[in-house]
């Protein structure tokens, strides 16, 4: 019964035989290669790619698996199986019905049962063996007799008349049954070779199958970085095409503004002059020679206004200037984005596609004025004092840590934060300050992160702090953490993902997230 239960897990539900080659698909289910190879190929019409069993779906263009467990079970089981004949032999004497043998005599090349077994002749020359359905082969064709002893020589079989009157009397030869264990031993030896040579065989295919596997995974994540890095290029030529386009305007709008105000001031000069020439054209005219000496003024700076030669020079100014609208400092400025781009580009680092690292917030770590939440993945800020316990762990203000810390491999988590409040983000030893001015984020060499206020992103560490150049698209926020490189990655989770700054550390000892809270800020860690 266990042997049929058995036989039947292990037979394949397609051609109903024991597997051969077996491959798993990802609903559980087990066929061997060339069976499923035909059903895939016979469902190419309707391009739906299901399984014969559950009909779940397939991936077609997904490479097969050897289930190589399963293959090595379908081989252990063949080799357990006694090994059947294939055709009964049946007694020679028996006429009336057919009876088994149980036994052959080479001497009178005949199959005997139980009963013509006891009457036959006891005499050495009929040698007794299992029963065969070739006695003939049994014995030497030259001399009819058994063959008991082996030519090492010629490797042959051969009988005593071979031995003592033939061509094999001078040849090295040994006794068949010593014979057949040597060659049995050479046999299992082979075998054994064989075996790990499988082994090596079977080793370099998961191998390679692994190797193909991350190769694929690696290729679709360069593809999404090409992807990714390219769009952030775009917008970032957007940013510098409008900039360059917004000084243009800027220009115009103020060459404009000041030729507009120096034709008004030229209008009022040109109808002041009007009216003083016209008067000294009235006193040109006077008949009466008295009333013109008469005239206390002397003219003589009459037409002198310093205003007006304000007026000419910055009329020359902008007359002969004409840097303003060439194409030189449009180039430079274009250049200058352009340098600001490929700088950015140069600290875009792979953005992480694998599983996010769950972390939860450490209320033994958590200060007394922020709130951190039942499910430990909110923290905001709190008008009542918490009251927890003062404890060497405890900050002084306004932060928390991360119950899980990293020594080693990569690890990213995201968040959304609020717009308005204030928060600061990013990893801190454990070591890290808990009182005092040393225990605010980045103000020492334990500790840095990443704070947004208004419309601007701003790093801080070793107390220094500087100002992201990052157009702010949205409130959600991912940390990227590589220990082993030192690479501290911050990203904006829009549409793309867009990178906003990286900065490289040696890291010495675990590292936690760490989060501050203040002006009715929040912070939610996300699933």
């Amino acid at each position: 019964m266990a042997f049929a239960a058995l036989k039947d897990e292990l037979t394949c539900s397609i051609c109903l035989n024991i597997y051969t080659d077996p491959v798993l698909l990802r609903c559980g289910h087990n066929f061997c290669r060339v069976c499923i190879d035909r059903v895939v190929e016979s469902q190419e019409a309707s391009e739906v790619y299901s399984c014969p069993d559950c009909r779940g779906e397939l991936l077609e263009h997904t490479a097969l698996q050897s289930n190589l467990k399963l293959r090595n079970i379908v081989e252990y089981f063949h080799s357990t199986q006694p090994m059947v004949p294939e055709t009964e032999i049946f007694c020679s004497s028996c006429i009336d019905a057919p009876v088994p043998a149980v036994i052959c005599c080479l001497h009178c090349e005949v199959s005997l049962c139980e009963n013509h077994l006891r009457i036959h002749s006891k005499s050495q020359e009929h040698v007794l063996m299992e029963p065969c359905s070739s006695l003939r082969m049994k014995k030497c064709p030259a001399h009819q007799k058994t063959l008991t002893y082996y030519c090492c020589d010629e490797n042959v079989c051969i009988c005593l008349s071979c031995l003592l009157n033939g061509e094999h009397r001078e040849h090295q030869v040994i006794d068949i049954n010593e014979a057949f264990r040597k060659k049995m031993d050479k046999l299992r030896s082979v075998i054994t070779k064989g075996a790990l040579m499988r082994v090596d065989v079977d080793e370099k295919i998961q191998n390679l199958q692994t190797h193909n596997q991350d190769r694929t995974a690696k290729s679709a994540n360069l593809t999404e970085f090409v992807n990714v890095t390219f769009k952030e290029i775009n917008r970032q030529l957007e940013v510098v095409a409008n900039r360059v386009l917004g000084e243009i305007a800027r220009r115009e709008e103020q060459t404009s503004l000041s030729i507009s105000d120096l034709n008004a001031q030229l209008d009022r000069k040109r109808s002041e002059l009007s009216r003083k020439i016209r008067h000294m054209d009235t006193l040109c005219n006077f008949a009466d020679q008295l009333n013109l000496l008469q005239d206390k003024k002397t003219y003589v700076n009459y037409f002198s206004d310093l205003e007006m030669m304000d007026i000419c020079e910055r009329v020359d100014k902008i007359t002969n200037a004409g840097e303003n609208f060439d194409k030189g400092w449009v180039l430079k400025m274009v250049d200058m984005g352009l340098s600001e781009i490929m700088d950015g580009v140069g600290q875009i680092k792979d953005f992480p596609t694998n599983k996010a690292t769950e972390i939860l917030l450490d209320v033994n770590s958590a200060s007394n004025n922020i709130c951190v939440s039942g499910d430990l993945r909110t923290v905001s800020c709190s008008e009542v004092d918490q009251n927890r316990p003062e404890t060497p762990e405890r900050f002084e203000d306004a932060k928390v840590l991360s119950t899980r810390s990293f020594t080693s491999g990569q690890h990213y988590w995201d968040m959304d934060t609020c717009k308005s409040g204030g928060w600061r983000v990013g990893v801190a030893y454990a070591s890290v300050e808990r009182r005092g001015p040393l225990a605010f984020i980045g103000k020492n060499m334990k500790s840095l992160g990443l704070r947004r206020f208004g419309d601007n992103y701003f790093i801080r560490y070793k107390d220094k702090e500087i100002k992201i150049k990052h157009k702010i698209v949205c409130e959600k926020i991912r940390i990227d953490l590589d220990y082993d490189t030192g690479n501290l990655s911050f990203y904006e989770l829009s549409d793309p993902i867009s990178h906003i700054h990286t900065s490289t550390i040696a890291f010495t000892q675990p590292l936690h997230a760490v989060f501050a809270i203040y002006d009715n800020g929040w912070v939610r860690l996300r699933n």
